[in-house]
């Protein structure tokens, strides 16, 4: 199969990835997924910070993700919203020993603060992204995202945790959350609740699965997974679905994990 991919002409490409998105973008996938987090949720905020969140944490072993990701959903008393708009600084300490890798509770507490800052001062997260959209990538949003983010008083090292798709990063945990929140896929995976954004402007969260994926089928050439390589991977995603690149995202990781292809 992997010699037979090389060969596929971009009608056959599509075909090929078009059935493997019908396959792998169904409910049937929320249950080994960390997008099960937000959608535990109902309210539009609670969804989007969940999300957030969740995407942020989400690198190295998925089911240590998923656990993680539901303990802060329990530090933040299952109402994330809530406890962003109206948390006290005593709130704030039973974050501190919360750890995933190399986010610890200082960067959670530091979170918690800019999030506050982004819905009361600037409408929320959908619309900070939405206010420096462009007409055909999100990576220059994505980059103002990040200054808004940390405009307030924060830790350095805390910055590393939001990527910038202008310092060379393919910023795959920004561009997933994206996809979720974003991209209406019909099937109940993806929530498609920011309505200000087209699901055109969308990148692929890159990542080792999906590049290497995308190597095999001669949609990328670039050996690294950073910016450059995400640009030329979404110019390719586009020319099979200009309207809806990233649907090829759930191909691309699921040929790479549940397939070994």
């Amino acid at each position: 199969m992997k010699e037979q991919s090389k060969r596929l002409n971009q009608q056959e490409l599509k075909e090929f990835l078009d059935a493997k998105v019908y396959e792998f973008n169904s409910p049937k996938f929320i249950d080994s997924d960390p997008i099960q987090i937000p959608h535990q949720f109902s309210k539009k905020e609670d969804i989007e910070i969940a999300g957030f969140l969740t995407a942020t944490i989400a690198w190295g072993n998925r089911k240590s993700i998923i656990n993680n990701a539901n303990k802060l959903m329990t530090l933040l008393d299952h109402s994330p919203y809530d406890f962003i708009i109206n948390h006290t600084e005593g709130d704030l300490a039973k974050l501190l020993p919360f750890v995933h890798r190399t986010f610890n509770g200082d960067d959670c507490v530091q979170f918690i603060k800019s999030l506050q800052h982004i819905y009361k001062n600037h409408n929320g997260l959908e619309a900070v992204f939405a206010k420096h959209a462009d007409n055909a990538f999100l990576q220059t949003s994505i980059s103002e995202f990040k200054r808004t983010f940390f405009e307030i008083d924060h830790l350095k090292r805390t910055e590393k945790h939001v990527s910038d798709p202008l310092r060379k990063s393919a910023a795959k945990r920004i561009n997933m959350f994206l996809r979720w929140m974003v991209r209406n896929d019909n099937t109940g995976v993806d929530f498609g609740i920011w309505k200000s954004l087209s699901p055109a402007l969308l990148s692929c969260p890159l990542d080792v699965h999906s590049g290497n994926v995308a190597r095999k089928l001669g949609l990328l050439d670039r050996k690294q997974n950073d910016a450059k390589a995400l640009l030329e991977l979404d110019t390719n995603l586009r020319k099979l679905d200009k309207t809806d690149p990233v649907k090829y995202d759930f191909a691309l990781f699921g040929l790479g994990v549940f397939e070994g292809f």
